[in-house]
């Protein structure tokens, strides 16, 4: 018997490629996704990818009744893997309220849920933005956290406290946060891949849109920051490196293998990567040379970050396997399938 797994915004970009690793894995995944920032047709790429079709349920998780009613009737889940929440740091920084609506009470509701019909097992959608500009590079779990330079980075605060919480005063839940550094890439099959509406909020769909011709040239938020050439550093990993650690984690939790009622794993690369040096990349594998110009700061933007990932390494026994311009490649494959209608 298959073990049923939720997976919570099943059809974005993280979400679709952790489907993906849990059908291969021998699990059943089933979405809930409102389609805020994805499509219904991901389940059908899906299809293509594993032969088999993940059960969708379009709803909001903020829909209190509507999540009952879905848990009393499915009433045999294993785990949950919340992906559900808005993600942009810029956005949220101009919509505060809108993020903190979605991004705690999806959260307060599923845990809620969890508990009301003995769900014992969730891994949590985290990130790096939780450490705010650490103080020391690489960082590792135990780096205080600092003042959340965004609405959003506060919000994955917020929700680690959450959780932390109600495992404490619940010892029936047992929960792994994954604090992701910076996902980029896509599915080797180009059938799934990052795919935002509207202005690209992150780098590598921004890039990719830039050499396809979508958007006319690339902004570049800053070159005065204190890194060697100038322009931010982030530690970018491949979508599916992160997606298979999901896997690792609810086999952990429901092999009841975790340490401690409520743990965290870093994911990222180890090395830090400036919006330059990722710019070259994608000049490296597309042939492209890409418009782009130096523009003014962003709110909430941090000035470098990357990963220590040797617990995640160790304890889990995941390491991310593509480098840079491979990740980078299959984002410009995606690109190319997409816009050319060949899905």
């Amino acid at each position: 018997m298959k073990k049923k797994i939720l997976v919570t915004g099943g059809t974005g970009y993280i979400g679709s490629h952790t489907t993906v690793e849990l059908i291969e894995e021998g699990f059943e995944p089933i979405i809930i996704d409102n389609l805020y920032n994805s499509e219904a047709v991901v389940v059908d790429r899906i299809q293509k990818i594993t032969g088999v079709k993940p059960h969708l349920e379009i709803f909001d998780l903020c829909d209190q009744e509507k999540l009952d009613r879905f848990i009393q009737k499915n009433n045999d889940i294993s785990a949950v893997i919340h992906f559900a929440a808005y993600k942009a740091v810029g956005e949220s920084v101009n919509k505060p309220l809108e993020y903190y609506r979605n991004n705690l009470l999806s959260l307060i509701y599923l845990l809620d849920i969890m508990k009301h019909h003995g769900i014992p097992s969730l891994v949590f959608s985290s990130s790096c933005t939780v450490y705010g500009q650490p103080e020391k590079l690489p960082v590792t779990e135990n780096a205080p956290l600092q003042p959340a330079t965004s609405p959003y980075g506060n919000t994955k605060q917020i929700g680690e406290s959450i959780i932390r919480d109600t495992t404490v005063s619940d010892k029936n839940i047992k929960a792994i946060s994954l604090r992701y550094f910076n996902p980029i890439g896509a599915h080797p099959s180009a059938l799934i891949g990052e795919l935002p509406r509207g202005i690209p909020e992150n780098l590598v769909p921004f890039l990719t849109q830039t050499g396809y011709g979508i958007r006319e040239e690339l902004k570049v938020f800053g070159n005065d920051y204190n890194t060697p050439d100038g322009s931010c550093i982030r530690d970018y990993l491949h979508v599916v490196d992160l997606a298979k650690a999901h896997v690792i984690a609810i086999k952990r939790l429901i092999e009841g293998k975790s340490k401690t009622n409520y743990e965290v794993f870093n994911l990222g690369t180890g090395k830090g990567v400036s919006v330059l040096e990722a710019i070259k990349s994608f000049e490296r594998v597309s042939g492209i040379k890409l418009k782009y110009k130096i523009v003014g700061r962003r709110a909430g933007d941090i000035e470098k970050i990357w990963a220590n990932p040797s617990y995640a390494n160790k304890e889990l026994g995941w390491k991310t396997l593509s480098s840079l311009d491979e990740a980078m490649k299959t984002a410009w494959d995606w690109e190319k399938m997409f816009r050319n209608n060949k899905l």
